[in-house]
């Protein structure tokens, strides 16, 4: 079975001015214009850089879902990569306090000059085939683009900085007049980028006649277990909070894990073809699921997933598929994005020289199928803006019966693509 993955941000900025041709809206393919600029396959950042920034993602990946927990009471997922990597586009564009803010919430902390080639550091490396795999078994594949209204114009700089450091190539659009086909237009190429996972994006209304701009990222995860589980699961016994649910339970004859354990959980790493990326499971000890959730910072989870005491070992784990629409807004204000918002506020003349821009809604929608041979997770953000521990032996064997947190690493930069947890796997 083919295994694959995608997650997709993109951000709508309606603005006005500007002179590129336009495509007219009619739902065929748009037409593309470049920066001058092409992007730095090799751009220099130090380690300290590349460390800084991989630490600042994973604290506004703690940030996401200590909100996300409260909004959801069973089930979810999100991606902090997607919605990481496409607010730094968005971010390019903030100015004054709107990007004083933003960095804040998004825990950048890098200069905005040493930021964004740390990204782009991070996505080429995210793209990196593993010499060991083939396309069959594995691949991740990440791509930008923006779309614009006839007439918008943008500051050169700003081009400039999304073809670099994101290689964002633009495609030209008639929101003003055509914005339901300017709408087809841009799903399609998220339906494309993410083979189909994600075949709209954007719902009919949310593409209007003020739209002036739109990000998109779309990243492609295809992987197979390095070792498979056991074909056709027998169901079990998952102990769920509301009841006991039976559930096919996937399990394996060879040692298929890396195990180790601390004070109050075990946890699991289960390898994709190719060795670059994993699966962690963090399951914690019976009946204490949500207090463990409620204490979780981002040292306390770096320090679980960085353990050096580990043994090879077994997993047996439920089969599990669920998909979750979230409402980002409260979330990205609650942790101090607040101007963005607020169009008598926001500041994106980054982008254009004016302050004419405002950030509308953020909608992020995510799905996860885990079976016996691999994984395939969805996820996709949309933006619409307006004018205006302590070590105890390991377990030789985990069974995955009650509550518990899974995270898809790439393992060489530590970047968390995928997060979520699983309180019932019943479908």
């Amino acid at each position: 079975m083919t295994k694959s993955a995608a997650l997709v941000f993109a951000c709508l900025l309606p603005a006005c001015g500007g002179s590129v041709a336009p495509n007219g809206g009619s739902g065929s393919q748009p037409s593309q214009v470049h920066s001058s600029e092409s992007r730095n396959t090799s751009p220099t950042v130090s380690a300290a850089d590349a460390a800084q920034l991989a630490a600042d993602n994973f604290a506004f990946g703690v940030d996401l879902y200590g909100q996300l927990r409260a909004l959801n009471s069973g089930n979810f997922i999100f991606s902090q990569t997607s919605i990481s990597l496409a607010l730094a586009m968005l971010y390019g564009g903030a100015a004054n306090d709107t990007a004083t803010q933003m960095a804040a919430a998004l825990h950048f902390t890098l200069p905005p000059e040493r930021l964004h080639p740390a990204f782009n550091a991070l996505d080429l490396a995210l793209m990196a085939q593993p010499t060991d795999a083939g396309a069959n078994d594995f691949r991740l594949r990440i791509a930008n683009s923006m779309w614009v209204q006839d007439g918008f114009s943008f500051l050169p700089s700003y081009l400039d900085l999304l073809a670099v450091n994101y290689g964002a190539g633009l495609f030209v659009e008639n929101f003003a007049g055509a914005w339901e086909a300017a709408r087809t237009d841009i799903n399609q190429w998220v339906s494309t980028q993410t083979e189909q996972m994600i075949p709209e994006l954007f719902p009919q209304g949310s593409i209007t006649p003020d739209t002036r701009l739109v990000l998109a990222n779309a990243v492609y995860f295809h992987g197979q277990w390095l070792l498979a589980f056991n074909p056709q699961s027998p169901n079990g016994t998952f102990h769920a909070p509301a009841a006991d649910v039976s559930v096919p339970m996937m399990s394996s004859t060879d040692t298929n894990a890396t195990l180790w354990a601390g004070t109050g959980f075990n946890a699991a790493a289960l390898g994709y073809a190719g060795g670059t990326t994993s699966m962690v499971l963090v399951v914690p000890d019976a009946g204490t699921f949500a207090a463990f959730e409620q204490g979780l910072t981002a040292q306390s989870l770096a320090s679980i997933l960085s353990a050096t005491q580990a043994a090879t070992g077994y997993v047996t784990m439920p089969r599990f598929k669920f998909a979750t629409p979230s409402s980002l807004n409260e979330v990205l204000k609650t942790l101090g994005m607040t101007d963005a918002f607020d169009a008598s506020r926001a500041d994106f003349s980054g982008m254009d020289g004016a302050r004419d821009l405002s950030v509308g809604n953020v909608i992020h929608k995510a799905v996860i199928d885990v079976n016996e041979s691999g994984t395939t997770a969805a996820a996709a953000t949309g933006v619409t803006v307006g004018i205006t521990a302590i070590a105890v032996p390991p377990p030789k064997v985990l069974v995955v019966d009650r509550p518990f947190l899974f995270f898809i690493r790439h393992d060489p930069t530590g970047a968390i693509l995928f997060q979520g947890r699983v309180t019932d796997p019943s479908p």
